[in-house]
């Protein structure tokens, strides 16, 4: 071998892999504002193609380990109309933005510290991510075939990555977006070494989540004795309940309270032993981390909770910004015009927004529940992991684990705690290659609020090894 042959190795090693400058040189992050560190992972960012006419924007960052023999994990905020970048910078991406929205800092539980990871802002319309002809109009199920296809893209440009295992992980609505999608990459042609999937506090089903949700708030002390009374008076015949979609008018009324405290008295409805940015406000059901209140009870007719005066007895209304969290940073800093353009997002798109009333309010809902897509996918021998930060009342841990048990699984291991940093950090139960799990004292978003236990259950789960 020749010296040139070697160095040209060396440098091709180093590079990640020997891919077709053409396909990715130009997205590459070479530098960015406010990052006074020198990352040791390399970045990308860009657009993937969808469906005709439409361009999802990605950002891919390396592992921090082995990027040729780490897993790749595709992350997925939900909504659905919010975007996966409030994922990179507030919860397990390498670097997060300071208060001051001009300057970063490391994240030294970063999910890319042992694996490679691709954010994705789904569907068209979320983020810098859009359609040529502005028709954001969407559903479950264009929204994982869209999914679906920049996937293929993504691999496309980046083909030495294919042979990496692939995991799929989402949270909040990402309790359709991931299962869903993962059923096509599964049962797909496209070559892809996809492994498993993963959802953190997802709707995966909404009459359980509603259903535990009233167990939830009267258990953690939220309801007075007199409105659980009645709940179980006019909502529960001969012992079993229903707190979902009840027709009696009586039941009704009362779900609207006890909803109402839950999402409009100023408790953080996905933390709630965490103060509410701001403090306590008309909140009501304002475009929240998860559009999914008000689009799903639109959508399968549930309660008509807005027409009900709140308990601080003003109409609700829909805000502008997600209830008790503060993404002022993050959005001040991705809307700086030098950072557009060193993650190459064009001139002509709007500022960037956390979440897309347009594609939200447009949004329709296809599974009530994704009851029989587990099913698919566990018979296919994929793993999948269930896992809740227990302090969230937007998708609480109780209604996830109603779910799971409703699949009638085998259990291959009883439930018991795990262990982080010689702590108790939740408490797990396994059947076969499906995982039930539950992070102490974590809210709706368990890699910002729990970030080590997080980073070691996401390391269990890729290894496949005990939590």
């Amino acid at each position: 071998m020749t010296s040139m042959s070697f160095v040209s190795l060396v440098v091709c090693f180093l590079a990640v892999s020997c891919l077709t400058w053409a396909d990715y040189a130009p997205d590459e992050v070479t530098e960015l504002p406010g990052m006074s560190f020198k990352p040791n992972y390399r970045q990308w960012s860009g657009y993937l193609k969808a469906s005709p006419g439409k361009f999802l924007h990605y950002w891919f960052v390396t592992s921090q380990r082995d990027p040729l023999k780490d897993p790749v994990v595709l992350w997925l905020n939900g909504g659905p109309g919010c975007s996966s970048l409030d994922g990179f910078l507030s919860e397990n991406g390498p670097f997060h933005v300071n208060d001051d929205g001009a300057t970063l800092y490391e994240n030294k539980f970063s999910w890319n510290r042992i694996a490679n990871v691709l954010y994705l802002e789904s569907p068209a319309g979320v983020g810098y991510s859009y359609s040529d002809d502005q028709k954001y109009k969407t559903d479950d199920d264009q929204v994982a075939n869209d999914n679906y296809l920049a996937l293929q893209s993504f691999f496309a440009k980046f083909p030495n990555f294919t042979q990496n295992e692939f995991f799929i992980i989402g949270e909040s609505y990402g309790g359709i977006y991931a299962p869903t999608l993962s059923q096509r990459v599964a049962t797909g042609t496209a070559k892809i070494n996809f492994k498993g999937f993963a959802v953190g506090n997802g709707l995966s089903s909404y009459a359980l989540n509603d259903q535990s949700l009233i167990y939830f708030g009267y258990y953690h002390g939220l309801f007075g004795e007199q409105l659980w009374t009645d709940l179980n008076t006019n909502c529960c015949d001969k012992g079993t309940c229903n707190f979902f979609n009840n027709s009696k008018e009586a039941c009704k009324t009362l779900l609207s309270q006890a909803f109402s405290i839950v999402y409009d008295s100023g408790l953080n409805e996905y933390a709630l032993y965490m103060d509410c940015e701001g403090g306590v406000r008309t909140r009501a059901y304002e475009r929240s981390m998860s559009h999914l209140f008000r689009n799903y009870r639109k959508h399968w007719n549930t309660f008509q909770l807005l027409k009900v005066p709140s308990v601080t007895g003003q109409t609700p209304s829909v805000g502008e910004v997600p209830p008790c969290i503060n993404s002022t940073a993050q959005m001040n800093w991705l809307n700086r015009g030098d950072v557009r353009k060193a993650l190459h997002i064009p001139d002509t798109l709007p500022p960037w927004d956390l979440c897309s009333d347009v594609v939200g309010g447009q949004y329709t809902n296809v599974y009530p529940t994704v009851k029989n897509v587990y099913l698919k996918l566990l018979s296919l021998g994929v793993r999948a992991l269930v896992y809740n930060g227990d302090t969230d009342m937007a998708c609480n841990f109780l209604g996830d684990k109603w779910f799971v048990e409703q699949l009638n699984q085998k259990t291959t291991t009883k439930y018991q705690s795990w262990i982080s940093d010689d702590q108790i950090a939740g408490f797990y139960e396994q059947y076969g290659n499906l995982t039930l799990l539950t992070v102490k004292g974590a809210g709706h978003m368990v890699p910002q609020w729990a970030p080590g236990p997080a980073l070691d259950m996401f390391q269990s789960f890729l290894s496949n090894k005990p939590y």
